[in-house]
């Protein structure tokens, strides 16, 4: 078998080339952080086996992240490997930085130059630039699987004449000889290398723990003008004149405008919500609901009527438990799948990282940096799988700020709670109950960012190095393979999981503590019992029925279960929208909303509270359990605090009229502010006693 590792900067095409070479489908993004840890498969071609290694995305081998560390140090020790060093042939000044960092390192290495774009902004001679590097050089779109066969034959080439190549590359860096060596005359006896060396006087903080060398050298600037002197003159004889930056657009006046990105991006946003909530992605829900209850519900609901009774516990178990689940699944699968397509076309078009750079300048004032916006935007679709981003945080506070702060974001699982509340209690108006659900989730978490900060998790400076990808229109093929990966997930994982659930409800719901079955009679079930004893600490915040908060325990399994526990509580077929939100209207429902403040005050509830048990494992492993822990508290008392105010303000309105709430809430931030100024001005006033007594005890 034969190992070869991929190696190169975010955003140039790794994972594709990964995918194109082991005919896998790992998520390709605009931004580094995507892959978090090194990748491995085997493909076969020629009759030959090939091992090829996706690592993290880095710019130079002194890693300042997670990430960046988990591939230096898998290169570092894995330095007898082929390399394929991948670059995108229209940023090769800067991808060519790591090229020699690798040829320092004296690896051997395959360079791919990935033809991205139809268009290349420079012409380049690639056997010249073979010739100046003394390296193999390939060029081709990663993307094309008939193109990268060249790729594999050179592979496979390789190591049938190994013994043959000349491992030697330092002859083929000439300009490491304007690096001032002499410095480390002192150090000889610990026989470094020459890459050792170079790191030393870059101060890679690795090197020097691992020697113990305590002296700074402060090179790493004049180091690196020699190698990016090198990579111009290079590219002078290679290339033709660059005429234009590469990833810059005219667009870019008006989407990254200091007071048009942010009302931009809100605007996108709740079109994306709206042709998923309500136009089109109602429309197929309503369809896949309707053929649904023709095809199988109304037919293994009579058969099994007619087989056991409809008195019987078969026939609550199929119809309220197994079909009610699948039910909710599927009436609730197109609006998932429009919600990822809309993710997918947003990042493939390469807008999303414009959005990182708009929100860094923000979320620097909170102490978090535009890192952390690539793990909350996909906390959007999955809290689980955005809070394993987060291990890119070369700071360990933002890092675990980051993980906190990331169920706050509303993720795909919670939206059919909206849709179903929502829409029995705002109706057309949901659209902007849901965007202020989103943005509310958003500002909680930047809240309490901002506190972490100024209390116990302040962050230390960190880098950011953005790319800006130029516009792109979607590529089809790839987007609908991704749209098929996250659809087939989200069936298997939470298809299995609700109908698991619905089961383990559905028993607690339907047998008392003597495990007899109610049946039609007035019984009291398992379920009932535990809600009744919790309930009456939601009392305050209008909705302290038992189903209600037997839908929100479980709800902590996943949050698409509140959905379906509220359908088999209230006695109705989950796949029917319009009918479970009608029982929610009705009084002797088990899950009955006695008005909006009520519903408003749930989904404030279920946006802010406990994560679901999958992002809850993964934020141990990540952050620890005792971090975890207080997330976990604060997420409830916060959840619990403001689902107050909201029901609150909303009885208040619902009483007294929205007018003269709104001038109380004023008049009362008013009353802080000016509480607030005056402490200030107090707190700096000048004591007339200081100079006397040499301190001040105000």
């Amino acid at each position: 078998m034969y190992d070869v590792i991929l190696v190169g900067n975010a955003n140039t095409g790794k994972t594709t080339l990964y995918n194109t070479l082991s005919g896998k489908n790992e998520h390709v993004g605009n931004w580094h952080g995507v892959t978090v840890e090194e990748k491995a498969t085997v493909y076969s071609y020629k009759g030959e086996k090939i091992r090829i290694i996706d690592l993290p995305g880095i710019y130079n081998l002194s890693p300042l992240s997670f990430e960046e560390k988990v591939a230096c140090d898998y290169i570092l020790s894995n330095k007898d490997k082929l390399f394929i060093n991948i670059c995108d042939a229209n940023n090769l000044q800067r991808n060519l930085y790591l090229t020699l960092g690798l040829l320092e390192l004296g690896v051997n290495i395959v360079l791919f130059v990935n033809q991205i774009d139809k268009r290349p902004i420079r012409k380049i001679d690639f056997t010249m630039l073979e010739k100046a590097l003394s390296v193999k050089v390939i060029y081709a779109n990663a993307g094309d699987k008939k193109s990268v066969e060249k790729l594999n034959d050179y592979i496979i080439d390789y190591f049938k004449n190994k013994n043959n190549l000349d491992k030697t590359t330092k002859f083929s860096l000439p300009y490491l000889k304007n690096i001032d060596l002499s410095q480390l005359n002192l150090y000889k006896n610990l026989n470094l290398s020459l890459f050792e060396k170079i790191k030393v006087l870059e101060d890679d903080e690795n090197i020097k723990i691992k020697y113990n060398i305590n002296e700074n050298f402060n090179l790493f600037s004049d180091i690196a003008k020699i190698r990016y002197d090198y990579i111009d003159k290079i590219l002078n004889d290679v290339a033709t004149k660059q005429v234009k930056v590469y990833g810059l657009s005219k667009f870019d006046k008006i989407l990254l405008n200091r007071f048009l990105a942010f009302p931009i991006f809100l605007l996108l946003l709740a079109g994306c919500f709206y042709l998923t909530f309500f136009s089109f992605g109602k429309w197929l829900s309503d369809g896949v609901s309707f053929i649904f209850d023709k095809i199988i519900f109304s037919p293994l609901t009579l058969f099994t009527a007619n087989h056991f009774g409809e008195s019987s516990a078969i026939f609550s178990l199929v119809t309220e438990a197994i079909i009610g689940g699948v039910g909710s699944v599927l009436s609730f699968l197109p609006q998932v799948a429009l919600l990822f397509f809309f993710l997918s076309l947003l990042e493939d078009s390469g807008y999303l990282s414009r959005v990182a750079f708009t929100f860094d300048d923000i979320l620097s004032k909170v102490g978090l940096s535009g890192k952390s916006v690539y793990t909350l935007l996909m906390g959007f679709g999955c809290s689980t799988s955005a809070v394993m981003t987060a291990r890119n945080m070369e700071d360990k506070n933002s890092k675990i700020k980051t993980g906190l702060l990331t169920p706050y974001m509303s993720c795909s699982a919670k939206f059919p709670i909206y849709t179903v509340l929502g829409g029995a209690f705002f109706g057309a108006q949901n659209i902007l109950v849901i965007m202020g659900l989103y943005i509310l989730g958003v500002v909680v978490a930047l809240i309490l960012s901002f506190i972490f900060e100024k209390t116990v998790l302040k962050s230390k400076e960190q880098s950011f190095i953005l790319e800006f990808p130029p516009y792109r229109m979607m590529n089809y093929k790839r987007i609908l393979k991704l749209l098929w990966k996250n659809i087939n997930s989200f069936i298997t994982r939470v298809a299995s999981l609700i109908v698991a659930m619905n089961i383990l409800l559905w028993f607690l719901s339907n047998f008392t503590i003597k495990f007899e079955f109610i049946g039609n009679s007035a019984k009291i079930s398992l379920l009932q019992t535990f809600g009744m004893i919790l309930s009456p600490i939601f009392i305050p915040l209008g909705f302290g029925s038992w189903g209600a908060v037997s839908a929100l325990i479980a709800g902590l399994v996943a949050k698409e279960i509140i959905v379906s526990s509220i359908a088999m509580f209230n006695g109705v077929d989950s796949a029917s929208l319009e009918g479970l939100q009608s029982s929610l209207l009705i009084s002797t429902s088990a899950v009955y909303f006695a008005g909006y403040s009520s519903a408003i005050s749930f989904l404030t509830f279920c946006l802010l509270y406990f994560p679901c048990i999958a992002t809850f494992s993964v934020l141990v492993k990540e952050i620890g359990m005792k971090w975890t822990s207080i997330g976990v508290l604060i997420e409830f008392v916060v959840a619990y605090c403001i689902s107050f105010v909201i029901y609150t303000f909303c009885r208040c309105c619902e009483t007294f009229g929205f007018i003269h709430c709104l001038g109380l809430v004023l008049l009362l931030l008013m009353l802080i502010a000016s509480v607030v100024f005056i402490t200030k001005k107090i707190r700096k006033k000048k004591c007339p006693y200081i100079d006397k007594c040499g301190k001040c005890n105000f």
